[in-house]
Formats: C-alpha cells, structure tokens, sequence
C-alpha cells in the first residue's frame, strides 16, 4: 500500500483553498463549493478539503507535512501572514516541529525528522 491522499473537513473552502496555496501546496482540483484537491511539493501524495456542516469534536484531526529547511519554511510563510502558535521547536521523539492551525481548527504539523521519520532508535524490527 501507498498513501494516495488525506482529507480535512471545511466549514468553506473559499477561505481554506488560499490557505494551503501559501503553505505551498499546488491546487488540481477545484469543484466548489463541496471539494479541492492539492497536490504535494515534493513525492507523489495528495492533500484534500471537503465541505462538512459541522467540524469533528475533540482534538480533531492532525497533519504532518516533513519540510528540509523547516526553520527558513516558517519564517517564509510568517513574512506571508501564516500564524503559528508554535514555532520550530525540538522534540523528545527527536523531530523538530513548528504548530499551527488551518481556517477550520484542524492541527497542521510542519516538521523536519529525516532519518528518525522512518528510522527512530526505538524502531520495532
């Protein structure tokens, strides 16, 4: 198996679709008001939006998108308005993480683990 692609509710993908442009992900599909599609900068998997009427309760969703150069990534996307409430910071399961928050609440990780992604020290083998 392959991961093709995650999916996010939206309240209204007016406001969330700019969102995502300026993270720099690329739009492919645009099918207002219900659906877009982006595509990944870098590898071969996708990233949706969909309209919802009500958003999920509780922490919600969570999405991690690996960047190299994590810390010029954030201050690139700060000089373009994008608000973090985290910002690049070491963490114990040794990947370094920056915190932020789409339109609709939903948690967006932008990290930097390299080898540790796949390869941590307490890997199972």
């Amino acid at each position: 198996m392959n991961l093709n692609q995650v999916t996010v509710p939206s309240l209204d993908l007016e406001k969330s679709i700019p969102f995502y442009e300026k993270l720099g992900l690329k739009l492919i599909v645009k099918s207002l008001p219900h659906y877009a599609r982006f595509e990944c900068p870098d590898g071969k998997s996708t990233f949706s939006i969909h309209l919802t009427d009500e958003l999920p309760k509780g922490e919600g969703i969570y999405v991690y998108f690996e960047c190299e150069d994590l810390d010029q990534k954030v201050e690139d996307l700060i000089e373009l308005g994008i608000e973090f409430y985290m910002k690049p910071k070491d963490q114990p399961w040794l990947w370094r993480e920056a915190r932020l928050k789409d339109m609709d609440g939903n948690l967006i990780i932008l990290y930097h683990a390299g080898e540790n992604r796949l390869n941590p020290p307490w890997r199972i083998n």
